[in-house]
């Protein structure tokens, strides 16, 4: 990966960006110690295209709500 200076980062940012956004990331360094990577943005996945992903694949019982109901009774209530 390349790395350059913060005084040539200054000086040639806009191409610096134009490379990274096309896949060629960077480091900017400080007297050569590496401080930051510049690369291209991805934007993170839109939640609403996961809704109903599993439609079909999975199945719910129909006791669904009273599934473990005694056994979640009898940690509340103890054994009666």
């Amino acid at each position: 990966m390349r790395q350059v200076n913060i005084h040539e980062a200054k000086t040639h940012l806009s191409r610096l960006i134009e490379q990274a956004v096309k896949g060629e990331p960077f480091v900017i360094a400080k007297s050569g110690k590496p401080m930051v990577t510049v690369s291209a943005y991805t934007p993170p996945p839109n939640p609403a295209d996961r809704i109903g992903f599993l439609r079909g694949m999975i199945s719910v019982p129909e006791d669904f709500d009273e599934m473990g109901a005694k056994e979640i009774r009898t940690l509340f209530e103890g054994e009666s």
